[in-house]
């Protein structure tokens, strides 16, 4: 299971003081108000920043990080990701998972090996999941109690029922 889970992207700079826009890849963007630290995904390296305020502006989040007072310190940091540690994730409910803990799992339906999952979209009703598989390519599948039949994120298998209609 990763070790980091990502919380936004930043966009932007906000004004000349630091501020960053964020858009949130959280269920929640209400977390941003209680987040003390953050990592900084670079791509080279994961670097702690700690959070000094959060408010909102339509579908983002301004972030202020302690320590950082100029533009030209946090703006080359666009279109880096945010990551909160996985001890500081929001408690999930019973049939919730982290979408990065589903993403490469392997599928399977009556027992026999179906594809992995690729994807994850998010819709109006429900999630659907994108499973590739070699003999049907690309399928989505809701992520229904009907066709989702067990996740076991420690041995990254999940077990589906494929509906009919489904592969046609």
């Amino acid at each position: 299971m990763e070790q980091y889970l990502q919380v936004g992207v930043i966009t932007s700079t906000h004004g000349i003081r630091g501020e960053v826009k964020v858009f949130p890849t959280t269920d929640d963007p209400q977390r941003f108000k209680k987040l003390k630290k953050v990592f900084l995904d670079t791509g080279r390296e994961k670097m702690p920043l700690e959070v000094a305020g959060a408010r909102f502006f339509k579908n983002l989040v301004i972030v202020k990080f302690k320590g950082i007072d100029n533009i030209n310190e946090i703006e080359k940091y666009r279109q880096c990701a945010l990551l909160v540690d996985r001890e500081e994730a929001v408690d999930l409910q019973e049939d919730e998972y982290f979408i990065a803990d589903l993403l490469g799992m392997e599928v399977y339906a009556d027992g026999e090996y179906f594809g992995h999952l690729k994807d994850v979209m998010e819709t109006g009703a429900n999630e659907v999941y994108v499973i590739e598989s070699e003999k049907h390519g690309e399928v989505l599948l809701p992520a229904i109690h009907d066709c989702i039949l067990s996740v076991d994120t420690e041995e990254r298998k999940m077990e589906v029922r494929l509906l009919d209609g489904l592969l046609d």
